[in-house]
């Protein structure tokens, strides 16, 4: 089970800092990755991390602007968010998959119940 907070509404150029809480201990052992619909689209990849936390990769249009990290002692996992554009809108999952680093929604069978994230002109 997992838990996302740190959403909100917020202008065209601010940060936003997402966390997830994940219950249980096989935390450490998953890959994971931030994910996120808008209405009428399928999940897009925002940003993976692998399992102990010393790789990860992101969409081109959040590079440079986005920073997962995870803390595996607290079964935690992040998305600090800067410069943020309209185009971030959207409700952000965080989600768990044993393919380490994968791009695609469908890689991901564990997800959290999403926090959303509005960005204003």
């Amino acid at each position: 089970q997992f838990v996302e907070s740190g959403g909100g509404l917020v202008q065209a150029g601010d940060s936003l800092r997402l966390s997830c809480a994940a219950s249980g201990k096989t935390f450490p052992y998953w890959g994971a990755a931030w994910l996120r619909r808008t209405p009428g689209k399928g999940p897009y990849f925002v940003a993976a991390i692998n399992e102990d936390g010393t790789d990860s990769v992101y969409s081109d249009s959040v590079t440079g602007r986005f920073t997962v990290s995870r803390n595996n002692a607290e079964n935690t996992l992040s998305l600090q968010m800067s410069s943020l554009q309209r185009g971030d809108t959207g409700s952000y999952y965080c989600a768990l998959t044993g393919k380490p680093l994968a791009r695609s929604g469908d890689d991901y069978p564990l997800w959290g119940q999403g926090t959303q994230v509005t960005v204003s002109p």
